[in-house]
């Protein structure tokens, strides 16, 4: 595992599961269109929808459960389902707050989110992250979401830097390949315990004292 750079330019952030402690909200819809077909939900199911679009999940799911051709369907519950989870409020996770704040001092940030911007928004607003950010970029906003590289590459042209001087957090397979085939630096924390996921830097939490320590220093401007 190699350190987190030094000549970091500009940060680009995932939403759900690694800012913002969405992934309750989707796993209790998730579960119940499981449950509706008659199949249990857990960490393998789980992990073949998390990270994707709406849509994206909803032909996982109608793949999985034997409904070929009802994916659109299985979205549109998904979204509704979710929609209505987000409304009760979903709060920052631990250190995303303090560690989007550091990096805003000295480098320009973004959020690249594979919700619909309606979900994006919701996300953040509910954990106050809204005004930290003054580009985010969303996956209904692009031809082709996570796990595309399109997203990241916006961002980082959005924020006048190239994607080798840029890092990208991400938690999921899906967002952690579109990060990669952009050309980022990929930091990861994982959403799902135990998952083997491809990284460049890998830790448990937002709060590990690594990351605060690295975002200091970009903040001092001893890190340029």
């Amino acid at each position: 595992m190699r350190s987190l750079p030094s000549g970091t330019e500009a940060v680009v952030f995932d939403s759900d599961g690694l800012l913002v402690d969405t992934e309750a909200c989707w796993t209790v819809a998730e579960t119940a269109i499981f449950a509706a077909h008659g199949h249990p939900f857990g960490p393998e199911q789980k992990a073949l929808v998390i990270g994707r679009t709406v849509e994206a999940a909803g032909e996982a799911m109608a793949q999985y459960l034997g409904c070929s051709g009802a994916g659109a369907e299985l979205a549109a519950d998904l979204l509704e389902r979710v929609r209505t989870e987000l409304s009760r409020g979903a709060t920052a996770l631990p250190g995303a707050a303090e560690l989007v704040r550091a990096c805003r001092t000295a480098v320009p940030i973004a959020v690249a989110s594979n919700s619909p911007r309606e979900l994006l928004d919701t996300a953040l607003w509910s954990a106050g992250l809204t005004d930290c950010f003054t580009h985010s970029f969303a996956a209904d906003e692009v031809r082709s979401p996570k796990p595309a590289p399109e997203l990241y590459l916006t961002a980082c042209e959005a924020l006048g830097t190239t994607p080798q001087r840029s890092v990208a957090f991400e938690d999921s397979a899906t967002g952690i390949a579109s990060a990669r085939a952009a050309g980022l630096y990929v930091a990861v924390i994982p959403s799902l315990p135990g998952a083997d996921l491809d990284h460049d830097w890998l830790g448990t939490s937002l709060a590990e004292p690594e990351l605060r320590d690295w975002a200091r220093k970009l903040g001092d401007g001893t890190v340029r």
